[in-house]
């Protein structure tokens, strides 16, 4: 897949980096209650990490000529729903909008394509005190708020995206309880899964309508699901938790239904005409990755799978999650063999590490770096394999809000310092400058040689 030789950035390639809105503006100025404001408010975080989050819209000029700086070429931002309809529903708040129509046209100043996304998990509190996605028209509501974002977005957006990793926010929202809303109950997991898919569907249609010329997708969180250990067993939980994560979003998405056995789990939830609805063709996929899943058979789990932890010896992050850049290639390779060869754009691939400054405040995130660039590789290794990819984004900017992790966790390219929210450029940064401005992407091991 690999090689010693500096791979080239092919003509037209997009390179990014990709922000949320929640995680940036936290619950900075005029808007409604997000669903993370009181899940987040009954964390040990402080108030100030999800109230001030990294205190972007002042500082919103600032951020765009960092995200500039870097000589790339897109950023992905998503708009705050409870921003714009406080109540997720009725007409949309004027200084919201007139906020987002100038930050579409601050990235366009700078030369960058905007990319937003309608949907990156702030649900409207109101939403969610009535069922949230649980609830059938939720799913509806959300098309109206993408009839907003397409009007907006209209004429200066070249891409839309409808969904920020739906199977996530379902999963870790829903089902786990470890992320906003909060729940741990499997019916409304079934829910949030059809609702959040059918609302892709209803949202594309309404944004095909209100920006015609406009690249429309939506984005998944896509991992490898691998049995960790040799067994038939094993290889079974593997594939369960395959079709829950990965296909029960994949295969409705490009007109297979859903799989078992989530298909009659979820039957109830399915109306007629839902499915060709919600498998309305999109113009690019957005692909996130992280870290291949290593899964486990496990008869205590009520799910009856667990997973393992990464090989011994294998370099992981900040979160333990391995660090695996095959694992973005089999992702790409697979939507080329079995999905029938979308276009495609890594719209998030970053990483967390314990980077610290040294006494003069700079921050020589090395391992950060060549964690970058060797999944660019692995993405552009896929291109060359067949695979209509287009454009790699990195998550992220400025280091944010990490949902409940706060800022225990920092992904950016640029360091926040938390006394001031100074932002400071590490060294990850002046390595994707560097590929952007040469077009080469090297070896991971040669990073030092940039900056």
């Amino acid at each position: 897949m690999d090689s010693d030789d500096a791979l080239e950035l092919p003509s037209g390639f997009r390179l990014g980096v990709s922000t949320s809105a929640y995680q940036t503006e936290g619950a900075a100025g005029d808007r409604g209650e997000s669903i993370w404001d009181g899940f987040l408010a009954r964390s040990r975080l402080p108030v100030a990490a999800w109230s001030v989050a990294t205190d972007h819209l002042r500082r919103l000029e600032e951020d765009l000529d960092l995200a500039a700086g870097l000589g790339v070429t897109a950023y992905r931002f998503s708009l705050s729903w409870p921003r714009l309809m406080p109540e997720g529903r009725g007409r949309p708040r004027r200084e919201a909008l007139a906020l987002y129509d100038r930050m579409l046209d601050a990235v366009l100043e700078r030369g960058l394509e905007p990319w937003p996304c309608l949907y990156h998990w702030d649900l409207p509190r109101a939403m969610q005190e009535r069922g949230g996605w649980a609830e059938r028209d939720t799913a509806y509501y959300l098309a109206d708020h993408a009839e907003v974002v397409g009007e907006l977005a209209a004429g200066r957006a070249r891409r839309v995206f409808v969904m920020n990793e739906p199977n996530v926010h379902a999963v870790l929202g829903h089902l786990a309880g470890r992320h906003a809303p909060g729940l741990t109950d499997p019916s409304a997991f079934l829910g949030a899964v059809h609702h959040q898919n059918l609302a892709t569907g209803l949202a594309v249609a309404r944004l095909r309508e209100a920006a015609p010329n406009v690249e429309l997708g939506t984005i998944l969180s896509l991992q490898p699901c691998l049995p960790a250990a040799e067994g038939e067993e094993h290889e079974l939980a593997a594939e369960l938790a395959d079709a829950v994560y990965n296909r029960a979003f994949l295969d409705p998405l490009f007109g297979r239904g859903y799989p078992e056995p989530l298909a009659d789990m979820l039957a109830g939830h399915v109306e007629d005409g839902d499915l060709d609805e919600l498998s309305r063709p999109l113009d690019v996929l957005g692909v996130n990755y992280y870290t291949r899943l290593r899964v486990r058979a496990d008869a205590a789990s009520p799910v009856g799978l667990a997973l393992a932890d990464p090989p011994p010896a294998s370099e992981v992050t900040a979160m333990g999650w391995e660090v695996y850049p095959r694992g973005l290639y089999d992702v790409l390779m697979r939507l080329r063999e079995d999905y029938g060869g979308p276009r495609v754009v890594v719209t998030e691939c970053g990483a967390a590490f314990p980077d610290e400054p040294d006494a003069a405040g700079r921050v020589d995130d090395e391992r950060r770096a060549r964690f970058v660039v060797a999944h660019l590789r692995a993405a552009l290794a896929a291109r060359a394999a067949g695979c209509d990819l287009d454009g790699f984004l990195v998550w992220t900017l400025v280091d944010n809000l990490e949902w409940t992790d706060g800022f225990a966790h920092r992904f950016g390219l640029v360091r926040l310092v938390p006394e001031t929210l100074e932002r400071v450029p590490k060294r990850s940064y002046a390595v994707l400058r560097e590929v952007a401005a040469s077009g080469a992407v090297p070896p991971p091991e040669a990073v030092t040689e940039l900056a």
